[in-house]
């Protein structure tokens, strides 16, 4: 998982993901935002979903998706179409991540409104139901307090969509994911926070009546090496990057050697957690992509 809007070019981009196709890594995402979260503003932030239709066409197999687009920067018909037109660019190969949106200086910045929480969530719940609308199979008409859309026929749609909502699996949140979602994401989250937070997923999806059981998902931080002195470099080097001379992994990051961060992996994977998704601040460190490819994806 990459932090896109961090100064990642294209060329960082075509790097990225050639080196994912190249190692066996078979998912890339990418954060949808429009300022780095860092302070850094001067640095470039391509837009996620432009970047996610180019890499469409310039890889083979590698699985796209973004964790997570905000419901606050796109009307749902407009993200439809995006990812539908990535989707067929790809041959099948697009995730959509969906959140309600958390960065109210990017909002204030680009002039997207910013509500409350309880408005953006109620926005979000309209979102997800819109964007399955426009995929499902016959005409479709939504009227919302937050949307209008049709009547619309059939739209292209995903071949294979596959919706991930992200959040703390706070009740308002699983309850939406349980109506409308493949998966449950959540973020930066210890062994126990996920297993608590799994718990929640699984009643919702039980109190939605859903008989498939839930997909649980993690994004968390990543640094890992061969030996402790790669571990130590890499750690100064996103110190150096994120100008924290005293950089060090937080709470539920996947850290250390190969042995260690197994170990830890383990861990998440007894808590409930069915995939985690490594998020790389280095974006030019290839050999990292490389080490979680051959050592550690499965």
């Amino acid at each position: 998982m990459i932090e896109g809007q961090e100064g990642v070019t294209w060329q960082h981009w075509m790097g990225i993901a050639h080196a994912c196709e190249e190692y066996g890594v078979a998912h890339l995402f990418r954060s949808d935002h429009y300022l780095p979260l860092d302070g850094h503003h001067d640095r470039p932030a391509l837009d996620a979903w432009g970047t996610l239709c180019a890499l469409a066409a310039a890889t083979t197999t590698l699985r796209l998706g973004t964790l997570v687009s905000p419901a606050t920067f796109r009307h749902p018909s407009n993200l439809a179409k995006l990812v539908a037109t990535a989707d067929e660019v790809s041959g099948g190969r697009v995730s959509l991540g969906l959140g309600a949106g958390w960065h109210e200086e990017e909002h204030a910045a680009f002039g997207f409104p910013f509500a409350s929480t309880g408005e953006r969530l109620a926005a979000f719940g309209e979102q997800l139901e819109i964007m399955r609308g426009l995929w499902g199979d016959g005409p479709f008409t939504f009227a919302g307090e937050h949307y209008g859309v049709g009547p619309v026929d059939p739209q292209p749609k995903p071949q294979n969509p596959w919706l991930i909502v992200g959040g703390a699996a706070k009740p308002k949140s699983v309850a939406l994911a349980a109506r409308f979602a493949d998966e449950y994401n959540t973020v930066f989250a210890t062994a126990q926070e996920c297993r608590e937070r799994r718990a929640a997923v699984d009643a919702a999806w039980a109190a939605a009546g859903r008989e498939e059981p839930a997909r649980f998902s993690l994004m968390t931080g990543a640094v890992i090496g061969r030996n402790a002195a790669e571990v130590d470099a890499r750690m100064h080097a996103i110190g150096e990057r994120r100008d924290e001379p005293d950089f060090a992994p937080g709470p539920g990051w996947i850290h250390g050697t190969l042995d260690e961060a197994r170990a830890q992996l383990a861990e998440l994977a007894d808590a409930g957690v069915d995939r985690v998704m490594l998020q790389l601040l280095l974006h030019e460190d290839l050999e990292q992509i490389e080490l979680i490819g051959r050592e550690l994806a499965v």
